[in-house]
């Protein structure tokens, strides 16, 4: 069986499960975690969603039946209907899904897919076809495709800084995890750590969704100094001054800054910079408050400091840094 195969059957699963009525919220999360693995995966669940939906009408339409009364299909019928559907609706989404082959230069050029990353450590900058600019911050995965009727970004994997040029007849969306961040041109951050999504503002307004999946659920929109932190189907929105913004940006200049975070919280973060990891021995010391601005690749230098100003005790060997009070 190919890999597109396997896809769509476990997509046709995953979809006539989530019509049981022992539906419950841990199959939900495993759903999420199951689309998470890939954008092939989002593509055959919400292409196969689609087109279930779309049967469900056209036999209400046919038959009369109420929706309630379509929608508990044996799995020999739902595959025969599924297949049938999806069939109907790739022929549907052609200008959607493979709109990436049209030529949109003039000259025969297409406009593919761009793929983006960055090792442990690194921070990239990459331009967009439509003059926008992305940085990449340590350990991130994206994708995008930009031509002249879509603007799209998907962040895999890590945190990235938006600068997007306006175009009110495109928005820019940038799919990461269960949410969706759409904006028409602003200078934005955003972090994805598996589905807790954090967006930060510095110009520009942004609207944060949860996604195609919910098409229907809860909007938030921020501005400038605005922090949102979305998990699940919670999003909470802090607004900060624009200094305290630009400073959860410090990655840019390839530092960290703390505000009385925990040194538990600070390790945290470094060990998403390096290979070494810093290791916290005991509550007391993950604990302790710290705050100041450090060289985000320089573990040896934030671990003295420790040592001398907080009095900590500082154990450092190739593998790691270990801490304790």
């Amino acid at each position: 069986m190919s890999d597109a195969r396997h896809i769509e059957e476990q997509a046709a699963q995953w979809l006539l499960r989530s019509e049981q009525p022992d539906w419950s919220e841990d199959q939900s999360a495993r759903l999420r975690e199951w689309l998470d693995q890939s954008y092939s995966h989002k593509a055959a669940f919400w292409r196969l969603e689609h087109g279930w939906k779309k049967a469900d009408r056209l036999a209400v339409l046919g038959s009369g039946a109420s929706v309630s009364a379509q929608r508990t299909p044996t799995f020999a019928n739902w595959r025969r209907l599924a297949i049938a559907a999806s069939v109907a609706l790739m022929i549907a989404l052609v200008p959607t899904y493979f709109i990436a082959s049209r030529d949109i230069s003039g000259g025969g050029q297409q406009a593919a897919e761009q793929q983006f990353s960055t090792a442990l450590g690194s921070r990239k900058t990459v331009a967009l076809a439509d003059g926008s600019k992305v940085e990449l911050n340590t350990a991130t995965i994206g994708r995008a495709l930009v031509n002249d009727r879509r603007r799209e970004f998907w962040l895999d994997r890590g945190e990235a800084y938006f600068d997007i040029v306006h175009d009110a007849a495109r928005p820019f969306v940038i799919y990461a995890g269960t949410r969706t961040v759409t904006v028409l041109g602003t200078k934005f951050s955003v972090r994805r750590d598996g589905d807790r999504v954090t967006v930060n503002v510095i110009q520009g307004r942004v609207k944060v969704d949860l996604g195609p999946s919910r098409p229907d659920g809860p909007s938030t929109t921020i501005g400038v100094g605005d922090t949102a932190v979305a998990d699940g189907d919670s999003t909470i929105v802090a607004s900060r001054s624009l200094e305290q913004v630009e400073r959860a940006m410090s990655w840019r200049q390839g530092m960290l800054t703390f505000d009385n975070a925990t040194l538990a919280d600070a390790a945290a973060e470094f060990n998403r910079y390096n290979a070494r990891k810093i290791e916290i021995l005991d509550e007391q010391a993950a604990q302790t408050r710290i705050g100041g601005t450090f060289e985000a690749n320089n573990v040896d230098a934030f671990a003295r400091l420790l040592r001398e100003a907080y009095g900590v005790k500082v154990e450092v060997d190739p593998g790691a840094v270990k801490i304790s009070a």
